[in-house]
């Protein structure tokens, strides 16, 4: 079915998608010219319906091989479709790889990036000796040192708050400045998994990844937690010299002070690992 969009008798409506998606095959979510995308993807599986082109607006910027659990995400249509139907339609026209978890209708001055509040990122390492093909598409194969998580959460505990954290900014970035709010910051661990998670009002380009290098050096004993903290607080990219992997890297949820979904649809939809013994 292809929509005309000559249709006036049906009010604008603005709708709002929970999206899930597999990082791996696609070149981040901001559609890029001559790359497969995730938003450029949606876009055209929308444009196939509608008939004419669409913009797509998200929460975040995933990176390249980062993978989202429940990344939001908006676009305007007038027509008669019900807000409710899209999800079913696109995913009969998306690549696998992406999923629309749900839609839903959204007053017209909601936005899926200006009206969030906080962002929140999990990063998995696998930390077994032995290789697993069935989780190496999700986690950062980490093995050449054991880490030890207390320290991980002690480097943590200082970047709670308002901070300029230039240190974990790559180039490229589009910011104007480098100040992020940090409201919670986690690490645990179930065996042989370790999870770290970083919940901001938004995020710096390869923040999470570059931070996440240190962290394991930290966590291995081969950085100082002051060390850690004074290359921070100094600003000094040049000392941070390793990028966690992309794929270890997920956009578990997005904040908002009101989302039009229950939390069944977007809270917590990466699933954690357990291995039996």
């Amino acid at each position: 079915m292809v929509v005309s969009h000559r249709q006036s008798s049906v009010n604008q409506q603005r709708i709002a998608l929970v999206i899930q998606y597999l990082g791996t095959d696609f070149h981040g979510w901001q559609r890029q010219p001559n790359r497969v995308t995730v938003q450029s993807e949606i876009e055209a599986a929308i444009a196939s319906v509608v008939g004419y082109p669409i913009n797509l607006h998200g929460a975040g910027r995933t990176d390249s091989g980062v993978h989202a659990a429940a990344q939001v995400a908006h676009f305007d249509y007038t027509g008669p479709i019900p807000a409710d139907k899209w999800s079913k339609i696109l995913n009969a026209r998306l690549p696998e790889g992406i999923l629309i978890r749900a839609s839903a209708l959204v007053v017209p001055d909601w936005h899926a990036r200006f009206s969030a509040v906080w962002r929140r990122y999990r990063y998995t390492i696998y930390t077994d000796k032995l290789p697993n093909l069935f989780i190496n598409s999700f986690c950062w194969h980490y093995y050449r040192a054991s880490i030890d998580e207390s320290l991980v959460r002690a480097a943590l505990a200082p970047l709670i708050g308002k901070h300029d954290l230039a240190a974990f900014r790559r180039a490229g970035s589009e910011r104007k400045h480098s100040w992020v709010e940090i409201q919670a910051a986690e690490c645990y661990r179930n065996d042989p998994f370790l999870y770290i998670e970083i919940q901001a009002d938004g995020f710096l380009y390869g923040m999470v990844r570059l931070l996440v290098g240190m962290l394991v050096e930290v966590g291995t004993g081969a950085r100082s937690l002051s060390n850690f903290t004074q290359v921070w607080r100094d600003r000094r990219r040049d000392l941070v010299k390793y990028s966690a992997p992309a794929k270890g890297l997920c956009l578990l949820r997005v904040g908002y002070p009101e989302l039009p979904f229950p939390q069944s649809v977007w809270f917590d939809t990466q699933p954690t690992f357990v291995l039996e013994p």
